[in-house]
């Protein structure tokens, strides 16, 4: 049997894709799942950044070896013509902490990503994107990509665009646990004595939306065409 991972941050990163697929939650890990006699796709998210997608990674290894790996999700803009809500198969992972570059496989994108241990303001964009020629930025792409190539395992990377390179946005590391979470209640509440913030924030939510149906789109139809004629 062939099994499909497909790893996230976050649930509403996966949920156009995996809506129908029956949920559950072991560990502290969200797991969606579907299979048939040949193949087993096995979604999960654990939260934002390398901990969390280590975790996630072994959390889907548990049930057996994976044959095939996705990394999925939303990623900043590093250029102006990356439009948001757009989503892109990318030609490989940057991990900046290293300088480390992981290709993926045959048949990707032609745009690189950046994967950065904190999210990225506007500032550490344009560094971003002048020090390593990458267009996105995300937190775990390039963690999966480690995983995957210490077990020869084909690696992927889906991202769609939360947000532009010019949009002026509030810190979110504050609000990241070390455990990937994200402290939405906190945030709120700090965001609403910050009205100027307001109009990114809803583009961005907007934004994150259109991305996840886009992800959906570009990763049914890689599957479709790896998989359909099976």
């Amino acid at each position: 049997m062939t099994r499909v991972a497909i790893i996230a941050a976050m649930p509403g990163e996966l949920k156009p894709f995996v809506a129908a697929w029956p949920h559950s939650t072991r560990n502290g890990i969200q797991f969606w799942a579907q299979r048939n006699e040949e193949e087993e796709w096995i979604a999960a998210c654990a939260g934002a950044g390398h901990a969390a997608a280590t975790r996630a990674f072994a959390g889907i290894e548990d049930g057996g070896p994976i044959d095939l790996v996705f990394s999925i999700g939303w990623a900043g803009a590093l250029r102006p013509e990356i439009a948001p809500g757009s989503a892109y198969n990318v030609a490989g992972v940057i991990d900046t902490r290293t300088g480390e570059r992981f290709h993926c496989e045959a048949g990707a994108g032609d745009l690189w990503l950046a994967t950065s241990p904190r999210v990225a303001d506007h500032a550490e964009k344009l560094r971003l994107a002048s020090t390593y020629n990458a267009a996105l930025v995300d937190m775990e792409a390039a963690v999966i990509a480690r995983l995957a190539s210490a077990r020869e395992i084909p690696f992927y990377a889906i991202k769609g665009v939360s947000d532009g390179l010019n949009d002026r946005l509030p810190d979110f590391n504050p609000f990241l646990t070390a455990e990937g979470r994200f402290r939405l209640i906190p945030f709120a509440l700090l965001s609403l004595i910050r009205p100027w913030y307001w109009p990114a924030l809803v583009r961005m939510g907007e934004n994150s939306k259109k991305a996840s149906l886009s992800i959906a789109e570009s990763l049914l139809e890689f599957l479709d065409e790896r998989f359909g004629d099976e």
